[in-house]
């Protein structure tokens, strides 16, 4: 017998489940079809009146619902959601969500390693699945996140994990897919609380020597199949030559950018560009060479003072009308839950909706190498998908009603809707 449920916005009121994450969803069994939403499939294709099956934790098929009429016992559960908008899960690049909780307190940041050339750090063993900022995070859409390290000159191994899972084994989605650099500096500070230009140059020009020193040892290495002593920090960095994995490499101003392409180049490692804010100075070099960019937050200031104001809400129509994969980012991890808002800043900016919307699902899911799978709503991909009332971009009519994760319906409940119900209670306002 089939199901029909018609989705509506539903409170959880469960007295027992204040300040508890949501336990994490059992493995999908069931037949679903959610008919007549709005499907913005991530590649820029719209259906305005869609049909999506959903089996096995897999989107079965995606089509034109118009005058769809489902086979006898073809599904388990029939959800109408006409006049909805259905997305692809959001996708958070370079946060630290689930390895740093509390700011203020030292012993939650798990991002930062001691010592300043660390590639074997791995943020995937020390991701916490029980943070209580994940399900805030996760009821704005954002399914998927790439934990990333920060700290020192090489902050270690970044993955790729799921935002519902009983412990990080089952969250993990790619596990090590990256390395993350912070690339030397060759900009000087002019304040009073810098160290002198002499030095700012010093520990730069020492921190390249150091890196082109590591990267020597590790292209040597690399070629060693059964190394008589193991090193941990070169054996992670033999997927870089092989481009099995990817640099991160963390800079904004125009003349490191193009220091750190070159330096790529002679070692011949794939690229990616985190935080470009001068990365429309040097489009056609990026261009040339297929790096894509994550850029850091939409609505922010300008570097310089003689900067077009409105230049960061205009950097990925910049890139994207030339041809670079741009993702867009939020900073932190508790204002991730903005990653929406951030791409939807960029609409008014010359992207359409559509490739605002690829911004932070289908570009993203490339850089990561994990687009065979999610990223867009096609026929043979995970079911990882969320349906909204609204706009998603848009925050006076985005309400996340429901989200599926491998065709898992996900819990959207976190602790502050728990708190908002409580005091709507207690000031008797429900």
């Amino acid at each position: 017998m089939i199901k029909k449920i018609v989705l509506g916005v539903s409170l959880l009121v469960s007295s027992s489940s204040f300040a508890q994450n949501p336990t994490p969803a059992d493995t999908a069994t069931k037949r679903i079809l959610l008919l007549g939403g709005i499907a913005h499939v991530g590649n820029g294709t719209v259906i305005e009146q869609s049909a999506i099956g959903i089996a096995q934790g897999k989107i079965t098929f995606i089509m034109d619902g118009k005058g769809f009429k489902p086979a006898r016992n073809a599904f388990d559960t029939i959800i109408d959601i006409y006049g909805k908008h259905v997305y692809p899960g959001l996708i958070a690049m370079n946060t630290v969500l689930g390895i740093n909780e509390i700011e203020a307190v030292r012993a939650t940041h798990d991002y930062d390693e001691v010592g300043n050339v660390n590639p074997s750090s791995r943020a995937i063993i020390a991701y916490n699945t029980d943070s209580k900022v994940t399900p805030t995070v996760r009821s704005n859409g954002i399914l998927l996140a790439q934990v990333a390290p920060t700290g020192g000159l090489i902050s270690g191994q970044s993955s790729v994990v799921e935002l519902d899972a009983w412990n990080y084994e089952d969250a993990a989605y790619k596990m090590d897919e990256g390395i993350w650099l912070n690339f030397p500096s060759t900009q000087i500070i002019k304040a009073s609380w810098a160290d002198s230009e002499e030095e700012q140059m010093k520990r730069s020009a020492k921190q390249m020597q150091d890196l082109t020193t590591l990267f020597d040892n590790a292209k040597v290495y690399s070629t060693t199949k059964n190394p008589e002593v193991i090193n941990q920090n070169l054996e992670a960095m033999r997927g870089l030559f092989n481009q099995t994995k990817t640099m991160y490499v963390r800079c904004n101003f125009a003349k490191d950018i193009l220091a750190a392409i070159k330096f790529c180049e002679i070692y011949k490692v794939r690229m990616v560009l985190c935080g470009g804010a001068d990365a429309w100075m040097v489009v056609d070099e990026l261009k040339s060479r297929n790096i894509p960019v994550i850029l850091e937050r939409t609505q922010n200031l300008p570097r310089r003072d003689d900067e077009d104001v409105y230049l960061p809400y205009k950097l990925p129509a910049l890139l994207m009308k030339k041809g670079i994969d741009v993702s867009i980012t939020d900073e932190g991890f508790w204002k991730d839950r903005n990653l929406p808002f951030q791409a939807g800043q960029a609409v008014s900016y010359g992207l359409t909706k559509e490739e605002a919307l690829q911004t932070i699902t289908l570009n993203p899911a490339r850089i990561l190498g994990i687009d065979k799978t999610v990223g867009s709503l096609e026929d043979g991909k995970d079911a990882t998908l969320i349906i909204s009332t609204g706009d998603i971009l848009d925050m006076k009519t985005s309400i996340v009603t429901v989200a599926y994760i491998r065709g898992k319906e996900i819990n959207l409940d976190n602790i502050q809707e728990q708190l908002y119900r409580k005091y709507l209670k207690k000031y008797k306002l429900d």
